[in-house]
């Protein structure tokens, strides 16, 4: 039933553009001593956004990080911020469980297994109806409701059935799975229908906006009108939803700006000094996942210096891992595998006090991470699958001088963009240590026109470019009309695949009705 917001004394305090995201832009720091303090969190997307949300009476939707704290909107440093209560159930259902161990893996070629629960399923259901009720409560009679991520993608049927007059977004940060993959989801029927609450949903590569039209006509058996550059329209609920890519980026400005700052440069310096000054530097940057491929990278390391192709005394490895969902079970043996390469590589190549792989598995400070892409000379970014990899540009952009090289897998997003990278097959790990080396010994003319390209790209397309290109197509959405999609000729044909089993469950209900499939 929709919401009613007639009664004016209930829409003073709403918001005519909301985000609605898994987690607010501020974090609640417990202290030692019992206090609390909000403390802002770092992201691009935040930066992208605000200052949307200060233009336009914004409000942020999301969890403070906290289980069980039930917190009132507020306003923190001119943000408005609506909070969203998580118990420990939740965290463990929702977040852990059909979000990190379902979707996650389905949504990255499944590199691990996904585990299909009911329970996690009913408990993603319930918090994205939570979200889309703090959603419906924060905007204004008319307003912009931006949702993200694959944590909330039943938000925007959810909320569109409680306030029909807000224009919705829905955009997803990862991969979108092709059909094959996808179908093997229980609820497949019910995510998709989800995210076609929205009147925009966006994506970051056309691939996965062809996927989502693709399902759409083979599953909802929907009209749909695919378009040339990936994506197009679909008619749903009486309703066209378009769908598009809009490739995330950086705030490249800033980034390049900090990275020639005198204390960043500095402290390059330092780092340099620190690791024995080696003639080269390799640099790993990823959270601790198992689709970042940093396995792979440490098996080519290990082999370069095996083979006497690289001299552990002269090119030393920065491998920085964040830690990352610590209470999953994969992430827990991906952490004790890769430090023990780390020691393997260490006890065979390192001298006393000069190991060639230098670990760390903390989070680090903007500035560090920056000066950290400044002392490097090679950047290896190899994942298995990515959505896009941010990392990838963060250090192109502080490349002001064009020195510098990037080793890309092909199967991020960023490699449809950074095509001067030295793309990789991470699988192919003979070709990864070529790769490396010639990224090593490529000449000053090369290294020069190869990353001023790259530069030139991270900083013509940043990420106020792709926050206002998504948002632009989204009030032009909001006002699509219900008349069905026109068919145009096209090389275009779906997957050959086989047919979908029946949506309806062959199991009869008590009334002897057939019994819809969850």
């Amino acid at each position: 039933m929709p919401l009613d917001i007639s009664d004016e004394t209930t829409t003073h305090d709403r918001s005519d553009f909301v985000v609605v995201a898994n987690r607010l832009p501020v974090d609640l720091d417990e202290r030692p001593d019992g206090s609390t303090a909000w403390r802002r969190s770092p992201g691009g997307l935040v930066t992208a956004l605000e200052p949307v949300l200060r233009s336009r009476n914004g409000c942020w939707v999301g969890w403070p990080g906290v289980a069980d704290r039930d917190v009132a909107p507020f306003t923190h440093d001119g943000l408005r911020i609506h909070p969203v209560r998580l118990g420990e159930t939740d965290i463990e259902g929702f977040y852990e469980g059909f979000s990190n161990s379902t979707l996650w893996p389905l949504y990255h070629d499944v590199v691990v297994k996904p585990t299909f629960d009911r329970e996690w399923w009913t408990a993603y259901r319930d918090v994205n109806r939570r979200y889309a009720q703090a959603a419906a409560d924060a905007a204004a009679p008319g307003a912009t409701v931006w949702v993200h991520d694959y944590q909330l993608q039943l938000v925007p049927r959810m909320l569109r059935e409680l306030r029909p007059d807000v224009t919705i977004g829905f955009f997803l940060h990862i991969p979108f799975p092709p059909v094959e993959l996808f179908a093997q989801l229980p609820w497949r029927r019910s995510v998709m229908e989800g995210m076609l609450g929205a009147d925009l949903v966006g994506f970051h590569l056309p691939g996965g906006a062809e996927n989502f039209v693709v399902l759409a006509r083979r599953l909802l058996e929907l009209e749909t009108r695919p378009s040339t550059g990936g994506g197009g329209e679909i008619r749903f609920d009486g309703r066209i939803v378009r769908v598009g890519a809009f490739p995330i980026s950086i705030d490249s400005a800033d980034m390049a700006a900090r990275a020639r700052s005198e204390s960043v440069r500095r402290r390059a310096r330092e780092i340099r000094e620190d690791l024995g000054n080696p003639e080269q530097i390799l640099l790993g940057v990823d959270r601790l996942d198992y689709t970042k491929g940093i396995d792979l990278r440490l098996d080519a390391l290990g082999e370069l210096y095996d083979e006497g192709r690289l001299d552990p005394s002269r090119t030393v490895m920065v491998q920085l891992a964040t830690p990352s969902r610590e209470q999953v079970e994969q992430y827990a043996l991906m952490r004790t595998s890769i430090e023990t390469q780390v020691g393997r590589i260490n006890g065979d190549h390192g001298q006393l006090g000069r190991p060639p792989v230098h670990y760390l598995y903390q989070p680090v400070a903007r500035d560090e991470l920056i000066a950290l892409y400044v002392a490097a000379d090679v950047m290896l970014v190899t994942p298995l699958r990515d959505g896009m990899n941010l990392v990838a540009k963060e250090y192109v952009a502080c490349r002001s001088e064009h020195s510098g090289a990037l080793v890309l897998s092909e199967f991020t997003g960023a490699a449809s963009e950074l095509e001067q990278a030295y793309l990789v097959n991470p699988h192919d790990l003979d070709f990864v240590k070529d790769t490396i080396v010639a990224a090593l010994e490529q000449s000053p003319e090369q290294r020069r026109a190869r990353m001023a390209a790259l530069h030139a790209q991270v900083m013509a397309n940043d990420v106020h470019h792709w926050a206002r290109t998504f948002l632009d197509t989204l009030a032009v959405s909001g006002h699509a009309t219900d008349e069905p999609p026109r068919e145009i000729a096209m090389d275009w044909r779906l997957p050959s695949t086989g047919p979908f089993s029946p949506t309806v469950s062959p199991i009869l209900d008590a009334a002897g009705a057939p019994s819809v499939a969850p």
